[in-house]
């Protein structure tokens, strides 16, 4: 079978090869080093089972929306780290649960500050949730996509966000260690511009101003 590469296929192609390799040398020096986590931290993952939602920080709490705000770290891939293990499996068990119903979460939004998502995959077949370590946009398209956007810290809130890009180059590692770059693209690309905007102490509604609408 014979078949011939689009430009565009190419240049993807090519850009990802490049950012794998530089990737891989940017995140050597810290793929030797361990988690670290305060006694609080520590506490708070391993007060519930892995099935046991934790509490979503919210805006409408002060010390809550301080946290919000705050940059997230590096989490070094370890799968035999129990507390990552177990921290991952009870953030998906809060956005999965009934009283929030999610699309995406970030671990900022259960007040601890590690560079973690979850995302739902809408552009795979069944729609499956997956976790993401140390995401970052490595690139951006010029073509923006209107998308009406709320978020779980920010109750009963919502408004149509003009400035989300259609699609992203997408870098990232998995739990066991392997680095990853991808390409996303329509409403599966908000969600990852929305959630790793968490990690950096970003709000939907910063791009709004004030037409935030109830």
């Amino acid at each position: 079978m014979s078949f011939k590469l689009s430009f565009n296929t190419l240049i993807f192609i090519l850009l990802t090869s490049c950012f794998c390799s530089c990737s891989s040398s940017r995140f050597a020096n810290k793929s030797v080093a361990k988690n670290s986590y305060s006694k609080e931290e520590m506490k708070y993952i391993s007060n519930g089972t892995k099935d046991q939602p934790m509490r979503v920080f919210l805006t409408t709490n002060e010390s809550d929306s301080l946290l919000l705000r705050k940059k997230s770290q590096y989490i070094h891939p370890a799968p035999n780290d129990k507390i990552l293990t177990l921290f991952i499996d009870r953030l998906l068990s809060t956005v999965q649960d009934s009283m929030s119903l999610g699309v995406g979460i970030a671990a900022p939004q259960v007040g601890v500050l590690k560079n973690i998502i979850w995302v739902q995959r809408f552009d795979k077949e069944g729609f499956p949730f997956e976790v993401y370590l140390n995401p970052n946009i490595i690139q951006y398209t010029d073509k923006k996509q209107p998308c009406p956007e709320g978020c779980l810290s920010i109750p009963n809130k919502k408004a149509t966000n003009q400035n989300r890009a259609y699609a992203i180059l997408l870098e990232y590692d998995t739990p066991i260690g392997e680095h990853k770059v991808e390409m996303i693209e329509d409403f599966t690309a908000v969600i990852f511009q929305h959630e790793i905007d968490h990690l950096n102490g970003i709000l939907f509604t910063d791009y709004i101003g004030g037409s935030l609408k109830d």
